[in-house]
């Protein structure tokens, strides 16, 4: 089984969508996804700096429009994964790739994603740190202590702490033993309580969106599930704003259910260095330019990565 993953905020960075614009009608696709977006994505993809496409209002719809522009280049000739699974926001371009969900839409509930969650995290000083190495049991509970939420369960000794400033900054000061903390440059604590007005606002939209089966084998950020029902998997779609990521049960469940190879579309690189550490020995190739999609291809037929 090889499958398909697509990655999360954070995997942009500048430029990196100028070589997918030279790909025949990839500039005319981004054109109709700004509109629906209501985000210059050929600028953010190719001549912003760091700072502007860093805004979640920004980031979101960019990294979506990236993964599906990867995923159609991908499976033009007509060969696809047998399964996908997408990272926080990623998850969006997982359902459109398994069929719950068209493009458009799709670009239209990331674009108010984005927004609407950009907007949550003004409420409070909030953030992010990812918390690397350590015991995890002893992470989630310096946590708790610290009313700090375990945001992004990412496996191979990674856990995403979010909540406070001041909880965060008191984490950094005492970590827990044998691990390092890292600051995330994000503008609030996303996957947790704080995102509930985002919650609210897309469950609205959402309902609104035509759902179908998926077509592809689909795991679900909540709890690593495989989800078959198009509408139930885009109610955990909205209510995953809110709460923590379980990439590391998501692999789990690759493991379990026997994939064999990994493909994560651009911005690729995050989400291969994880399986890389968690599932060690399972092919992978991170599509981050046109180039990679030659070595992508042979995965899915069988070849060497």
């Amino acid at each position: 089984m090889i499958i398909a993953v697509f990655p999360g905020q954070g995997s942009q960075s500048p430029g990196f969508l100028a070589p997918w614009l030279e790909l025949d009608g990839a500039r005319e696709r981004l054109e109709r996804y700004s509109e629906l977006a209501e985000v210059d994505l050929v600028a953010a993809g190719t001549e912003w700096d760091a700072d502007r496409i860093r805004d979640t209002a920004v980031a979101q719809p960019l990294i979506v429009a990236a993964s599906l522009l990867s995923y159609d280049a991908l499976t033009r000739d007509g060969s696809r994964p047998t399964g996908v699974a997408g990272h926080s926001v990623g998850e969006i371009a997982a359902l459109t790739a398994a069929g719950v969900i068209d493009a458009d839409d799709a670009i239209r509930l990331v674009g108010l994603r984005g927004r609407a969650m950009a907007d949550a995290a003004t409420g409070e000083q909030t953030g992010m740190s990812a918390v690397l190495g350590g015991d995890q049991d002893a992470v989630v509970a310096r946590l708790t202590e610290l009313d700090l939420t375990p945001a992004n369960y990412n496996g191979g000794g990674q856990i995403v702490a979010a909540g406070a400033l001041d909880a965060l900054a008191a984490l950094a000061a005492e970590p827990v033993r044998a691990t390092r903390v890292v600051p995330l440059q994000v503008a609030g604590a996303f996957h947790t309580r704080y995102m509930a007005p985002a919650v609210e606002a897309l469950d609205v939209a959402a309902a609104a969106v035509p759902a179908r089966d998926a077509a592809l084998t689909l795991w679900s950020n909540r709890d690593g599930a495989v989800v078959a029902d198009g509408r139930d998997a885009l109610d955990r779609l909205v209510a995953q704003v809110a709460s923590p990521v379980r990439w590391d049960l998501c692999m789990g469940s690759f493991a379990e259910r026997g994939v064999t190879g990994i493909i994560e579309l651009a911005p690729a690189g995050t989400l291969v260095g994880l399986a890389k550490r968690a599932l060690r020995g399972i092919p992978s190739v991170a599509v981050k330019t046109p180039d990679d999609l030659v070595a992508a291809s042979a995965l899915i037929s069988g070849g060497a990565a």
